[in-house]
């Protein structure tokens, strides 16, 4: 399935006193937004996936995530795997790391994640605790597991520690970022154990995914240019065929494809600002023909673009 979907993201603040409704649109691969402050990388996140906006497009930043699912089903993507979530379930997923998700057709997915940096527990210093441990799972030196579903061993104790986690950080009583280092620690700790030593495996698929993010960038750079397979190959130093076969392993959807759901969402994020025709929402985000494109947007979200405009505007 595709990962390249416009999403809507419910951001609560730090003490969770106000939630703000915001419109986030299909990020650059490598995502630059600060989660958190300087002073205190850490940010927590609603984030609620439905038929509209059905997934987070394939991207990486420098932070880790660990996630509980809420409510609902869907499929995340985590370097080149597929872990089928339901409620109850928690992730983890290390710095660096492609993810994406979507949610089960029909289904409403409403995830709950802290995205902290490993700056925060100290990664950065000179200290036993960072060179055996955080900067070794902070650069895939260390792979630990990234799913937990409720047979896993791990699960009750990480359940039990996001809890804790909630609750100091929407008390927010004084010192509960001492607290919550102390809890992002210890949640390290019981991952090490699971963690295992990169192989020659790991270093493939490492290898593999920098192709990709390779390519991703490169299409999300250009999306509004004629983009053809054989340049895109030509990236991985790979034949139209090979790459082709490798894209859709990886990616679960045609190079083609991706192209134009991304091309879909950049359209949707369009449609969001004033004073654009269709016309001109059509031929900035990559389509030439303004009847293919109102056929294609409304194959994916079910409403022509002048209806989806009309209900962002009501949402404002």
């Amino acid at each position: 399935m595709p990962f390249l979907f416009y999403c809507t993201i419910l951001l609560f603040n730090i003490r969770g006193t106000h939630m703000n409704r915001t419109s986030i649109p299909a990020p650059e691969q490598k995502e630059h937004a600060r989660h958190g402050e300087q002073l205190f990388p850490l940010q927590k996140y609603i984030t609620t996936l439905d038929n509209l906006h059905p997934s987070v497009s394939a991207h990486w930043h420098e932070e880790a995530e660990f996630t509980r699912i809420l409510s609902g089903s869907g499929t995340y993507q985590i370097q080149l795997q597929h872990y089928d979530v339901a409620a109850g379930d928690l992730l983890f997923i290390p710095p660096t790391l492609l993810h994406a998700i979507t949610v089960t057709p029909r289904e409403t997915l409403c995830t709950e994640t802290y995205v902290f940096h490993m700056h925060f527990l100290g990664a950065s210093t000179a200290d036993i605790c960072s060179v055996q441990y955080l900067t070794p799972l902070a650069t895939a030196k260390l792979i630990p597991p990234f799913f937990f579903d409720a047979l896993h061993p791990l699960h009750t104790a990480l359940d039990d520690l996001f809890d804790d986690m909630d609750a100091l950080h929407d008390a927010a009583a004084p010192g509960y970022e001492l607290l919550l280092k102390a809890d992002f620690l210890r949640l390290i700790a019981l991952l090490l154990p699971c963690c295992s030593a990169a192989d020659e495996d790991t270093r493939l698929h490492m290898e593999y995914t920098a192709k990709l993010k390779t390519v991703l960038e490169y299409i999300d750079a250009h999306y509004a240019e004629e983009l053809s397979i054989s340049a895109l190959a030509s990236l991985c130093y790979f034949s139209e065929y090979h790459f082709m076969r490798f894209f859709k392993r990886f990616m679960g959807t045609s190079c083609l494809n991706y192209i134009k759901n991304l091309r879909l969402e950049k359209a949707a994020e369009l449609l969001g600002q004033d004073g654009l025709t269709p016309l001109d929402v059509s031929l900035s985000a990559g389509f030439h023909n303004l009847s293919y494109f109102y056929r294609e947007f409304r194959k994916k979200y079910g409403v022509t673009p002048g209806d989806f405009r009309g209900a962002g505007a009501r949402e404002k």
